[in-house]
């Protein structure tokens, strides 16, 4: 028997059937909840439960809390209702807007960026064109039915390729395939655009992007529309890229370029682990420290990280706590393992 949800403060509401998780049934209902990971890791969907109960579901507990549970969180991509639900969440209808769709692709490209890092580049049937919101990603779908997802790392205003960073993952199924055994021309299908992390131009703070290793895609993604549209005259913007040697900035010139042309953009390199040969002169360290030490206060900024699990958490914690940032100005996406099974990190 299906189960009445209902957004607070909209106060739109919407049925869920059994086996259903919330997410999936506000997405079934063309309504958009905040979401990344769709697997219990990244905790943007995390949102209250103000009436009812759920089943939580599979979740990593890094990212939910007992704490979180006794204050009436939980995690929407994972959690089923055991009953009418009242929940406070945002609803994000920009997103919404746009059409999920499945559409074929020919790999066009492979370039191995770094050791590790393939930038992949595929091409839409001449008569198809994938509206996006820059910062989403795609699935592909993989012919044994698993999917892996990957951000797209062009933006919505680029007419040519779709641009994928895909890191390899040892003992990946997909990824072990495109490294070792794909040439270009493969057929791929894919289904998307998918996620909430995309820029919020509504606002006119300054903007903090952290991007951890591959992460840097969606952010790419996001730094080059915002630059084509001319939000920087406006919002200033600083770009923390974090790696562990200067090979694994898979992009180096790139970024400095925007910060050459651009008198608004600032741009920050940082490696964690530098090698002897890097002859490295920049900051070394964790990329979010970098930002707490650059910044004593960040209640007047946003900021979109993108990366692993462990940055975003401790990032979304440490500017939130000692550096006053609002927890609705973090903006993140989280490249995850799947809970259960494993899947390919993006």
């Amino acid at each position: 028997m299906p189960h009445e949800i209902t957004i607070k403060p909209s106060g739109v509401s919407f049925p869920c059937e059994d086996g259903d998780t919330v997410l999936a049934a506000a997405m079934a209902a063309d309504l958009m909840l905040p979401y990344g990971c769709r697997n219990g890791a990244c905790g943007t969907c995390k949102g209250k439960i103000l009436e009812g109960h759920v089943d939580y579901g599979s979740y990593q507990p890094s990212t939910l809390t007992e704490d979180e549970k006794r204050q009436g969180l939980a995690l929407f991509c994972c959690a089923e209702p055991l009953s009418d639900l009242v929940l406070e969440v945002k609803e994000i209808r920009r997103a919404g807007d746009i059409q999920i769709r499945k559409l074929p692709c020919r790999v066009e490209s492979i370039d191995k960026a770094a050791p590790d890092v393939a930038i992949v580049k595929l091409k839409l049937p001449a008569n198809e064109r994938l509206q996006y919101l820059a910062g989403q990603y795609v699935d592909l779908l993989l012919r044994d039915g698993r999917r892996r997802s990957f951000s797209l790392a062009t933006p919505p205003h680029d007419e040519g390729l779709l641009e994928l960073h895909i890191r390899y993952v040892p003992g990946g199924h997909f990824t072990t395939q495109l490294f070792n055994e794909y040439k270009g021309r493969e057929i791929l299908r894919f289904e998307g655009p998918l996620g909430t992390f995309f820029l919020r131009d509504e606002s006119d703070k300054p903007i903090i992007f952290v991007a951890g290793g591959t992460g840097f895609a969606p952010i790419k993604a996001i730094i080059e529309h915002a630059l084509y549209k001319g939000i920087d005259a406006t919002r200033p913007m600083v770009l923390y890229w974090g790696a562990r040697a200067k090979r694994d900035l898979y992009l180096p010139d790139l970024p400095g370029t925007w910060q050459q042309s651009r008198p608004n953009f600032t741009y920050i390199p940082v490696l964690s682990e530098p090698l002897p040969d890097d002859d490295w002169r920049g900051r070394i360290g964790f990329v979010h420290q970098a930002v707490l030490d650059d910044f004593s206060d960040l209640s007047g900024y946003q900021v979109y990280a993108c990366g692993g699990p462990a940055m975003i958490d401790v990032a979304r914690k440490s500017f939130a706590a000692t550096r006053g940032l609002s927890p609705d100005d973090f903006l993140a996406d989280s490249f995850t393992y799947a809970v259960q099974p494993p899947v390919d990190s993006a």
